[in-house]
């Protein structure tokens, strides 16, 4: 039986029932939310493992709650997946933008939907065999402190942000494949967005600059030493 808590919001009823009904039955411990506000609220108090959002929403759309949610103190780090009816390339990097981890796409039948909610939740272990140096030109990591500093400014990076610039910074200069990033930061049984790796070499760009990761075409990435 698994003890993980998983925070469900979503205005449709009968999705949340769909929802929960599968989750509880492979014991979850499932909550449940109607809107971003009170699932805000609602993951303060009981800090999830994996909070689960639809993107159309009242009050407080998905895209929202998930951008309030990284912000939160004690919630930078939960696993966020959306579940959502828009499949466009467009919704899915906007939700990868605001901080998500994943974005499932509506319907899903049960058995792929808990699929990917225990491969989303094996994430939250960073991968062992990733050996990040101290520091690599300007960048230091604190691998205790779940920081990192580039000369005299510190930043407290998501999750997968950080694993995926620990990663290139394990062995620079040396070129990481898309498949071995996708297998080493996400799982290689997780089928996630083609542009997953884009959107976060991206934020990493725009916070440490753009010629700190080189791309090698049709190849992958590389952290330029």
């Amino acid at each position: 039986m698994n003890n993980e808590k998983i925070l469900l919001v979503d205005d449709e009823l009968d999705i949340l029932e769909f929802l929960d009904y599968n989750l509880t039955k492979e014991g979850f411990n499932v909550s449940i939310c109607s809107n971003g506000k009170d699932a805000i609220e609602v993951a303060k108090k009981e800090i999830p493992d994996l909070i689960i959002l639809d993107v159309m929403m009242p009050e407080m759309d998905g895209i929202e709650t998930c951008h309030e949610l990284r912000e939160t103190e004690g919630l930078e780090n939960v696993l966020i997946a959306f579940l959502s009816a828009r499949g466009e390339d467009y919704s899915q990097v906007a939700g990868f933008d605001a901080g998500a981890d994943d974005y499932i796409t509506k319907p899903i039948k049960p058995r792929l939907l808990v699929s990917r909610v225990k491969a989303i939740l094996r994430r939250r272990y960073a991968p062992e065999d990733i050996l990040v140096s101290e520091q690599t030109g300007s960048i230091r990591i604190d691998r205790e402190k779940y920081l990192v500093y580039k000369e005299d400014q510190e930043y407290s990076l998501p999750k997968k942000e950080y694993e995926l610039l620990a990663l290139l910074l394990s062995k620079p200069g040396k070129v990481f494949t898309r498949d071995v990033i996708l297998e080493r930061i996400w799982g290689g049984e997780v089928i996630v967005g083609d542009r997953t790796i884009d959107v976060h070499i991206r934020k990493l760009r725009e916070k440490f600059g753009d010629n700190c990761i080189k791309t090698i075409k049709g190849v992958g990435y590389k952290f330029k030493n």
